[in-house]
């Protein structure tokens, strides 16, 4: 795809995650108005994730934009810095956390649009755990504030099932990195394979 398609259809996308974050603070509902309001739940946290990174995509879009053609170094090492952190949110963030919902359509999206570098795996299964761990603290924090549980599953399980429970979320959001990973290696080796057999055809 082009630049600029590729631009608009990212700043697209932003504006949209934007809509909806507004319209669900907007929304009157008694969970946000208790102890940790909307950040109790995994899908707004997941919706703030993507609306971040979206953010970072377009903005290092515009730094590309604005430094095409500039001999500057420091400009070249800030757009590096921006990709990298684009590349790092998409692979331990954005992918991972947004599998179990409908943003997966953009984040596939935009994986085919820009190939991303992954982290090492051992890093970037650490993060996605850590991840998964602060989230599941932050649970059992609301709960030891308030005596309720963010999830009504979690009311009608033993302590022995939570922590199962726990672990095997956590088991998963690691496969979903391993997938993101396998995913982007697939689409952009194949992308290679169609270019190399084009290159050939034309010698």
């Amino acid at each position: 795809m082009a630049l600029i398609p590729c631009q608009v259809l990212r700043a697209a996308i932003l504006l949209s995650y934007l809509s909806v974050l507004c319209h669900y603070k907007a929304i009157e509902m008694p969970a946000h108005q208790t102890y940790g309001g909307s950040w109790k739940f995994l899908t707004f946290i997941d919706l703030v994730i993507q609306a971040v990174f979206f953010g970072i995509c377009v903005l290092s879009d515009l730094s590309y934009l604005l430094t095409k053609g500039s001999d500057s170094l420091e400009q070249e090492r800030q757009l590096k810095k921006l990709r990298f952190l684009r590349d790092w949110m998409l692979a331990v963030l954005a992918f991972p956390v947004g599998v179990h919902t409908t943003v997966l359509p953009f984040i596939l999206i935009e994986m085919r649009t820009a190939h991303h570098q992954y982290p090492s795996r051992s890093c970037g299964l650490a993060t996605v755990s850590c991840f998964a761990i602060s989230y599941i603290l932050w649970v059992c924090w609301v709960h030891h504030v308030t005596g309720i549980w963010v999830y009504p599953l979690l009311e009608h399980i033993t302590s022995v099932a939570k922590i199962f429970f726990f672990f095997i979320v956590t088991v998963i959001i690691n496969i979903y990195y391993i997938l993101g990973e396998k995913l982007n290696s697939y689409i952009w080796d194949l992308e290679k394979s169609i270019e190399a057999g084009e290159k050939q055809k034309t010698d």
